[in-house]
């Protein structure tokens, strides 16, 4: 059995997420249908960044919230994908500015395609998914989209501003996680309420389980950045580490150490010289001083908060569904 920290994964990622073949399958349908472009590149890159291997977890969410208020319309898949555009468009920005190399466990579009292409072809998934939310949804919808992009810009600034930076207070760490991942992941399920004429009270839970859903999410990426492995993960592991992104389990490894000994791990890291024994060696602290069982102690909790936003919805298959997915965050293998 499979552990991260000193937890074991309960529960297998296939055995969750079949259950959910159909939406998948409609999904992955609506996104090669919507990847048309007179210019064959577009199209070409597209379909690599695309499809494929996403865990589309960003339109399945969006679908079921649809579904807490009996909206079961086939339309929703059409918007659904709109999610899934805004993702990849913001991870096809992310891997040019970490020079990255491997996304999805294939090679990154930036890697193949160069840099500049890689940027245009996230511009135009951004602008795509604004077109498909004109022509299906109203303005309300489009207001959220709008929001949310331009809070995922600036999460993507306060990153690139805070790289290399060893002391990065938590606070900021989780300003900038919220702005990069939770955000979307929240417009997902409120936009969910709002196509389905949701109260906004409603909305605002749908908001709110989004959120710290989002939240978890990331702080098991953190984690698996430093358990998992390249073929498991879809991405080297080690990554934000490499590319001097401070995450919360390296925050608390380093908030245990005397000043002296932090000292001595800044300056190694912050050597040109730097070779990969010193990666290995930070991983292996890590790994070894608690930080994170603590790091997933905080995304358990987030998961609880996120359910209990649903309390006051009444019992249905999505919302059964929805409790599902979210524990599972905590329990997945990539």
């Amino acid at each position: 059995m499979e552990q991260i920290g000193s937890q074991p994964i309960k529960i297998k990622d296939q055995e969750v997420l079949s259950k959910y073949a159909h939406h998948f399958e409609r999904i992955e349908q609506e996104l090669a249908q919507a990847l048309s472009s007179k210019v064959g590149a577009i199209e070409e890159m597209g379909r690599h960044s695309l499809l494929g291997q996403g865990k589309r977890l960003r339109p399945l969410l969006f679908i079921l919230c649809c579904r807490l208020f009996d909206n079961n319309s086939e339309e929703l898949y059409k918007l659904s994908i709109v999610f899934e555009h805004i993702h990849t468009a913001s991870l096809l920005h992310d891997d040019v500015l970490d020079n990255a190399q491997l996304r999805r466990k294939k090679p990154s579009a930036n890697t193949l395609w160069g840099n500049h292409a890689a940027v245009l072809e996230g511009d135009f998934l951004y602008s795509k998914a604004f077109s498909t939310a004109v022509n299906y949804a109203g303005l309300d919808f489009f207001k959220k989209l709008t929001e949310t992009t331009t809070i995922m810009a600036e999460g993507q600034v306060l990153e690139l501003l805070h790289e290399r930076d060893w002391r990065l207070a938590p606070e900021t760490y989780f300003d900038i996680i919220y702005a990069k991942t939770a955000v979307l992941i929240s417009a997902a399920c409120a936009c969910g309420g709002i196509i389905s004429g949701a109260r906004p009270d409603e909305v605002g839970q749908l908001e709110g389980f989004g959120t710290n859903m989002g939240i978890a999410f990331q702080l098991m990426d953190d984690i698996l950045d430093y358990t998992s492995t390249e073929k498991v993960f879809g991405k080297p592991v080690g990554k934000d580490l490499r590319e001097g992104k401070v995450t919360l389990p390296l925050i608390y490894t380093l908030s245990t150490m005397t000043p002296s000994e932090r000292d001595e791990i800044t300056f190694l890291l912050n050597r040109p010289d730097r070779n990969e024994d010193v990666y290995t060696e930070i991983m292996a602290l890590v790994r070894s001083n608690g930080a994170l069982a603590r790091v997933r102690n905080e995304a358990e909790a987030y998961v609880r908060k996120a359910a209990e936003q649903l309390d006051s919805f009444p019992h249905s298959k999505a919302k059964d569904n929805l409790l599902e997915l979210n524990a599972y965050i905590v329990n997945r293998s990539f």
